[in-house]
């Protein structure tokens, strides 16, 4: 076995906070939204213990247009900026090489939603269909992703519900889809069937430094240790990619 020496230590400790994270929810959401977010409050929260970064939260991106540069990452759980000013900030913050980690009703958009670059920046199209009520699913896993390379192939996620895109993002030259529902699953739902269809449920679009994961109904979310690892993993990586070098590497 190799001595531990300083050349060598496995270990890299931080002495202050690696980064800064900005959380957003709305608490006049879907009830089942909302408990999600209160849910992962709570879970990135304990991710905070020692100080290895610094979070904030809020219920409204208004008080912050301003200072979005300021984070390395903005997670949104069951919102998405609304009036103009917020969504003019977040587009400036995220081609300007900002962070972004969304979860469920966070990316989701329909005709009334009235704003095109969200869904150029989502790589695909609107909300298309869903299964219900939610139920757990069989997923199929891109291992070869620093997101995912630590997953099983196939795995079983938590009970949610999932939504299906038109266009699928997968057609999108420039979207790396990492999870998908198995088509094993079909028809999948028991009130609201889904009969067929592309079924991604996790992706990142490359020309930003994002991610997407379609779980965040219900307060199931945090139950399983291979989903929570993804969402570790996705969290970390898109703060890893920061223009300005990765937070996580020990400096010289």
């Amino acid at each position: 076995m190799m001595a531990q020496t300083p050349q060598n230590y496995p270990a890299n400790y931080a002495s202050h906070p690696r980064f800064r994270a900005l959380v957003v929810w709305s608490p006049h959401a879907e009830e089942a939204h909302i408990q999600f977010s209160k849910d992962a409050l709570h879970f990135f929260r304990k991710l905070t213990y020692g100080e290895g970064f610094l979070m904030d939260t809020t219920t409204s991106l208004r008080p912050y247009v301003d200072s979005l540069q300021n984070y390395h990452i903005i997670v949104m759980l069951n919102a998405q900026p609304q009036d103009k000013k917020e969504r003019e900030a977040f587009q400036s913050y995220m081609e300007k090489g900002g962070g972004w980690m969304g979860f469920h009703a966070a990316a989701y958009n329909d005709q009334n939603t009235h704003w095109p670059w969200f869904n150029q920046f989502l790589g695909c199209g609107s909300f298309y269909c869903n299964n219900w009520p939610p139920q757990s699913a069989l997923v199929e896993c891109d291992t070869t992703h620093t997101v995912t390379r630590s997953l099983p192939a196939s795995f079983v996620v938590p009970e949610s519900e999932f939504y299906q895109w038109n266009p699928s993002p997968r057609t999108n030259k420039d979207v790396r889809v990492l999870l998908s529902i198995s088509p094993k699953m079909y028809p999948f739902g028991i009130k609201d069937i889904v009969q067929w269809g592309d079924f991604p449920i996790v992706w990142t679009h490359t020309r930003y430094r994002m991610i997407y994961l379609n779980m965040g109904h219900g307060d199931s979310g945090f139950t399983d240790a291979t989903q929570n690892l993804l969402f570790v993993n996705a969290f970390r990586w898109v703060v890893s990619q920061h223009p300005q070098g990765n937070p996580f590497e020990a400096k010289k």
